[in-house]
């Protein structure tokens, strides 16, 4: 049995994310796995990286399958790009090691936040970045972001309800560009919670418009209460960049 990765990028805009629901066949996932069993005639279950939520974008996306089929792979990529809907693309596949697994051998993950910060939102970028029209100081953003850095624990920066799931990750660099009017707020760790980019987003985002203090991020991480922290950033703003393994 071969054991085929993938690298994606989609524009999720229209799916409710990327993991298989059972009310809908509107996801990522589901519009790979009918495609490819249209054009090998097998039922193949695909394993992403991660679930990105409804409305997340993808540049690197990585996943993997394992199938029985024995048709090359230059054809099986022709194949899926032409039958697969035009805002979802696989870029490289390629047969990997039988013990590969796209989420279990994860090392770290780069997401990208865009946040458009001008007076009014740009038709071009509306789809894919959030429009903040007020001035953001990104000054005191990048000054909060360096306490976010390192080992900590996270529970007021997610949604996971769960006390029994770690909250606890590392965070080994975030970079906030500023080339006016275009924010990027580029997040590097071992791994990220539930909506935890967005919570995070949204934490900088009230510092940078005065409504929190830099220093409530040492706060946060005592209390550990998801209420505390900042809003949840719309999700057309992020992209999963880059799976490293």
């Amino acid at each position: 049995m071969r054991n085929i990765k993938m690298v994606l990028e989609y524009d999720g805009s229209k799916y409710q994310g990327w993991q298989k629901l059972g009310n809908t066949e509107n996801t990522i996932q589901e519009k790979i796995e009918k495609t490819i069993k249209m054009i090998i005639n097998e039922d193949i279950t695909l394993i992403g990286s991660g679930r990105t939520d409804a409305g997340v974008h993808a540049k690197g996306q990585v996943a993997n399958f394992k199938t029985n089929s024995e048709i090359e792979l230059n054809d099986f990529l022709y194949y899926l790009n032409v039958y697969l809907p035009k805002d979802i693309r696989v870029k490289d596949m390629r047969e990997a090691s039988e013990r590969f697994h796209a989420r279990y051998n994860v090392k770290k993950k780069y997401y990208v936040y865009y946040v458009y910060n001008d007076t009014f939102q740009s038709p071009f970028y509306r789809k894919y970045s959030y429009h903040v029209p007020e001035k953001l100081n990104v000054e005191n953003m990048n000054e909060a972001s360096k306490l976010l850095i390192g080992t900590h624990d996270f529970r007021a920066f997610t949604s996971v309800k769960s006390k029994k799931k770690s909250t606890i990750k590392t965070i080994e660099s975030i970079k906030i560009n500023n080339s006016t009017p275009i924010i990027s707020i580029e997040y590097t760790a071992d791994g990220f919670l539930y909506n935890m980019v967005r919570i995070l987003t949204g934490t900088l985002i009230e510092i940078g418009n005065g409504t929190r203090d830099v220093n409530s991020i040492n706060a946060l991480f005592d209390s550990k209460n998801r209420a505390d922290a900042g809003f949840t950033a719309p999700a057309h703003g992020l992209f999963l960049e880059k799976v490293i393994y």
